[in-house]
């Protein structure tokens, strides 16, 4: 019992309330450096320096009114923000966090096929919520988003599995533990795969320069139009939670995961003082940085640039780089 019940719960309940420390932690991280882009300071008034901003935020979005339009679908209206924020966090159930068992919940031989299959889900939330919430503009964010994801999904998914013909695995452990072996991370050796599932990360996760769901100059917000309270924020945690994922999965396929750099050269061998999970998650906040940084920098794209690039550019680099990947492993 101690170790099927007792352990897992344990571990369920540090990850998720993690998850959701982090998130609200995120957000005040994104407020500050997109505040530095534009010579600013920032939340400063709650605490030192505004860190406890992160605090103040969820209890007003607390008890701040939660409001239901009259003539909005009542229950799909509130299922729908639950539909987006569960299955991002059902994901970390299959993350590790280092080599160990303890660092883990599970590590299933299907790993990766989990991950894209549970996070494809998180778009009926949106679509639902824009449906539901009985208005034109959110109706029209939840048809951009559910075009959004096809487009995306695909050029994802087929660069990943040329990432699964190098290494042979689906496991995420099993993923790190081949850069381990090879000595070199993917990075390096699947580099087109690396830009490709990047920038799908940010068409997946609705975030700029892909933040066409929410564009706020046409569609006023989008698809949380209509939100208000505890509801509204459950989509924004969502988010956030999906930035992690797609951070911590670029982070497993592309750059070692927990391993630290170059862990085969003997030169390096002294940055194994550092423990394996904080390695992951230096790198996972590395990249959460480029997250904030790109929104700070780019402007949106309009929708058709957002489609064609999904068609006509990602698919079909995509296809090409899984077919010349095919090509290598045959060969070599």
């Amino acid at each position: 019992m101690l170790e099927t019940i007792v352990v897992p719960l344990a571990k369920i309940v540090v990850l998720l309330n993690a998850v959701l420390v982090a998130v609200t932690f995120l957000v005040l991280m994104e407020r500050k450096v997109i505040a530095w882009a534009q010579s600013r300071l920032g939340p400063m008034r709650v605490g030192p320096y505004g860190i406890l901003q992160a605090i103040a935020d969820p209890i007003k979005l607390i008890l701040k009114e939660d409001i239901t339009p009259r003539k909005a679908d009542k229950y799909v209206f509130t299922l729908a923000p639950i539909m987006s924020l569960v299955p991002a966090l059902v994901v970390f159930a299959v993350v590790p966090f280092g080599p160990d068992p303890f660092y883990y919940l599970s590590d299933i031989n299907v790993g990766l096929l989990f991950i894209i299959s549970v996070t494809s889900i998180g778009v009926y939330g949106i679509i639902l919520g824009g449906w539901a919430s009985n208005s034109k503009y959110p109706l029209l964010a939840s048809l951009r988003a559910s075009a959004q994801l096809i487009s995306y999904e695909i050029a994802v998914t087929m660069t990943l599995v040329s990432v699964i013909l190098t290494t042979g695995t689906l496991s995420l452990v099993g993923i790190v533990e081949a850069q381990r072996e090879g000595g070199l991370w993917f990075a390096f050796v699947q580099p087109v795969a690396l830009m490709l599932v990047f920038i799908g990360g940010l068409a997946e996760t609705n975030r700029a320069p892909f933040d066409l769901p929410e564009a706020e100059t046409e569609l006023t917000g989008g698809f949380h139009t209509e939100y208000s309270g505890m509801r509204f924020s459950l989509f924004f945690l969502a988010e956030y939670a999906n930035m992690i994922v797609i951070s911590a999965i670029v982070v497993i396929m592309f750059f070692g995961g927990w391993l630290q750099p170059f862990p085969n050269v003997p030169a390096l061998a002294f940055l194994g003082f550092v423990p394996p999970w904080i390695w992951f998650i230096g790198k996972i906040f590395l990249f959460l940085y480029v997250f904030i940084w790109i929104r700070a920098t780019l402007p949106r794209y309009r929708y058709d640039q957002l489609m064609a690039l999904g068609w006509k550019v990602l698919i079909p680099v995509a296809i090409g780089n899984l077919v010349v990947t095919g090509i290598l492993k045959v060969a070599l």
